[in-house]
């Protein structure tokens, strides 16, 4: 594999210009209308979260279209692993990049965010109207104990992976602690985390020691018009005019939004908030969605007041039952918190969801471009250095121990729905249980497990109105 840096191209040429080595190889160079078409098809297919979504871009891109080899995939794959953000909607950003220059980024990172945002939109406006009708009602009842269940289930998953060492095992124990105990603020809790992996390291540089990366299929393929041995085009050589044009594009873009909301409703207004809260929010998803959920669930719910823990959970079940990525959440705490602060008044309050939900999409998905278009060519070139890789793991491991917080702050509250006093849901405790069966013993998928859930919530409205 080529190991040269690669890094982001400023936007200028035709898309598609750096492909003409592919004809050497033996593979036509991909049309740019061919891959809007398929990027435009995977915003609308990518369920299953991050696993399911590469998946889904391997077997079309590597095994089926031959876009691209398997030791390049992984290696971009490797660079979105290691970043800030949603790991499948940046290594869609960046093939697309690869392939089209800035134009293939563009497409490619926003049509796999677009498609759920307006399906999201359309399901927190039905949410909203028609939430207190009963057959709404139960079907969120049922939902609820199944994403604490997907919760516990994503620590499991993420622990499986990461907790393998004493080391990751105390710090998960130490952060959980922290935001259980002590309601420490997840960005110190991250902090923190990265600078005991760096000591540690220091004096032991296997403490954090990764698995082994997933080895290719070994299998015979027909050329790629990415391959392995295609030289890099001209757009994806390092360059610091190009790096610093993208530098300054994107903070342009950051503060010229910023301080847009800030002159039109001022710097404590509700949107300039969510624009200020969810640039933050990016920076901190490293482990992917769920990691991100309790400082979400910290700020907008705790701090902002934007919605309640109980609109939070019922975002997040809404959220699980959409394609795209998983943090498209932030699209319903947008949607929501617009509609109940009545940015525009009581009579437009559809469009002020919709307008807030748009600009939470916006800040919370500006960083990933960036990272991707800038920042990946440094990250690459050092990512196998322990400086670097065990502050990141100590990370993940970090988010462990949060996310497990997570599964049980909201287990509380859909067990004890009215509090101690008021007794156990028994009724939702048997549809968590029978949630968690099927997650950790069955493997059933999630898209079925919500399906199922709703159904089960649609039956008790018919025989217990």
């Amino acid at each position: 594999m080529n190991n040269r840096l690669i890094e982001p191209d400023a936007g200028q040429g035709k898309p598609g210009a750096g492909q003409a080595e592919a004809s050497a190889q033996g593979a036509a160079p991909v049309e740019f209308i061919s891959a809007l078409r398929f990027w435009l098809k995977l915003g609308f297919i990518s369920f299953g979260g991050p696993a399911g979504q590469i998946a889904v871009m391997h077997r079309e891109l590597v095994d089926t279209r031959r876009w691209i080899s398997e030791r390049r995939f992984l290696h971009a794959l490797n660079y979105c692993m290691l970043l800030p953000g949603p790991e499948a909607q940046q290594l869609a950003t960046y093939i697309g990049w690869l392939l089209h220059r800035m134009p293939g980024a563009l497409v490619a990172g926003g049509l796999f965010v677009l498609p759920s945002l307006f399906i999201l939109v359309g399901l927190a406006w039905v949410y909203m109207a028609f939430g207190h009708v009963p057959a709404v009602a139960g079907v969120l009842w049922a939902i609820k104990p199944a994403v604490v269940a997907i919760v516990l289930h994503a620590a499991w998953r993420l622990g499986g992976r990461t907790l393998r060492r004493p080391w990751p095992i105390a710090i998960a124990a130490a952060a959980f602690l922290a935001i259980a105990a002590l309601e420490a603020p997840f960005p110190l809790i991250v902090a923190l985390a990265a600078a005991t992996g760096y000591a540690v390291a220091r004096g032991t540089p296997h403490a954090f020691a990764a698995p082994a990366a997933p080895a290719g299929n070994g299998g015979a393929h027909a050329p790629a018009v990415i391959d392995d041995a295609t030289p890099l085009p001209a757009h994806a050589r390092f360059s610091r005019a190009r790096l610093l044009r993208v530098v300054v594009v994107a903070l342009a873009l950051w503060i010229g939004a910023l301080g847009s909301l800030a002159l039109l409703v001022g710097w404590h207004g509700t949107l300039t908030q969510m624009g200020w809260f969810f640039t933050k929010a990016a920076l901190l998803t490293f482990g992917g969605a769920y990691a991100v959920l309790p400082y979400v669930v910290q700020g907008a719910v705790d701090h902002h007041g934007w919605l309640t823990l109980a609109q939070m959970m019922d975002g997040l079940a809404l959220g699980e039952t959409t394609p795209g990525p998983l943090i498209m959440v932030v699209a319903f705490v947008g949607f929501v918190g617009g509609w109940q602060q009545g940015l525009f008044g009581a009579d437009a309050l559809a469009v002020a969801g919709f307008v807030a939900a748009c600009v939470v999409t916006f800040f919370t998905f500006l960083p990933s471009f960036f990272f991707i278009l800038a920042g990946a060519p440094f990250i690459e070139s050092t990512r196998h250095l322990p400086q670097l890789a065990a502050p990141l793991a100590a990370i993940t491991a970090a988010v462990v121990g949060v996310i497990v917080n997570l599964a049980l702050f909201f287990a509380l509250h859909v067990l004890l729905p009215n509090g101690p006093a008021g007794g156990v849901d028994w009724g939702a405790a048997a549809v968590g249980a029978a949630a968690v069966l099927a997650l950790f013993r069955f493997r059933i998928g999630v898209i079925p497990l919500i399906a199922a859930c709703a159904v089960i919530g649609l039956v008790r409205v018919v025989l217990l109105p």
